[in-house]
């Protein structure tokens, strides 16, 4: 998903592609099969660093002594990469600081349950779309620009959300490999090696 940001990025913005952070969720996330979250920032550590060189791991989340709301998690980056008041961002060769553009990348299925009863509060939506943006990525059977244009809060900030098509449609989700590890069926190329690795030692979804 992130690589194939990047390449969107690159080909239909200005932006320039400063890094990418993975923000595993706390183990106060009751979600039924979630690993713990030592193990969850591991994986994501390993699968990213020896094989990138913008990608990057974020602990803050999943060391959080409750749920963290995805608005709250985008302001800590915000807090962290531009500064309480605005005093941070980058350097630029005249020594002025210009603010790094923060948002959030989601699947076509995370976006769809915007509309889910219950799920997103309205004043959160508008928080993440509006202030930070999103760059969606749509997945096998969703319709991101017909959800767009159906969602109230999506089409307010329409400029500030960027849909992704897939060139080459990648079906694997971590749903599907949990789930193949109950079954003992192989998830060879499915993840890079090290990760395996560490999901057979460490036993995980195993039961």
């Amino acid at each position: 998903m992130f690589e194939m940001a990047r390449d969107h990025v690159v080909e239909n913005t200005d932006f320039e592609i400063m890094g990418g952070y993975f923000s595993p969720v706390s183990d106060f996330y009751q979600k039924q099969g979630l690993a713990e979250a030592k193990h969850r920032v591991r994986m994501c550590e390993l699968a990213v660093e020896k094989s990138s060189t913008w990608l990057m791991v974020d602990s803050w989340e999943s060391l959080q002594t409750s749920y963290q709301r995805t608005a709250i998690v985008l302001d800590h980056f915000q807090h962290e990469l531009n500064g309480a008041d605005g005093e941070g961002g980058v350097q630029l060769k005249n020594g002025e600081y210009k603010p790094i553009k923060i948002m959030l990348l989601a699947g076509g299925d995370l976006v769809q349950s915007f509309a889910a009863p219950d799920v997103w509060a309205t004043a959160d939506l508008h928080h993440i779309i509006g202030k930070y943006g999103c760059l969606i990525l749509e997945r096998t059977g969703s319709d991101v620009y017909e959800f767009l244009l159906s969602h109230d809060v999506l089409y307010k900030h329409r400029r500030n959300v960027f849909v992704i098509k897939q060139l080459i449609y990648n079906d694997i989700s971590s749903t599907k490999i949990r789930l193949f590890i109950r079954r003992g069926m192989s998830i060879k190329y499915l993840l890079p090696t090290a990760v395996i690795e560490y999901i057979y030692e460490q036993r995980l979804y195993a039961d």
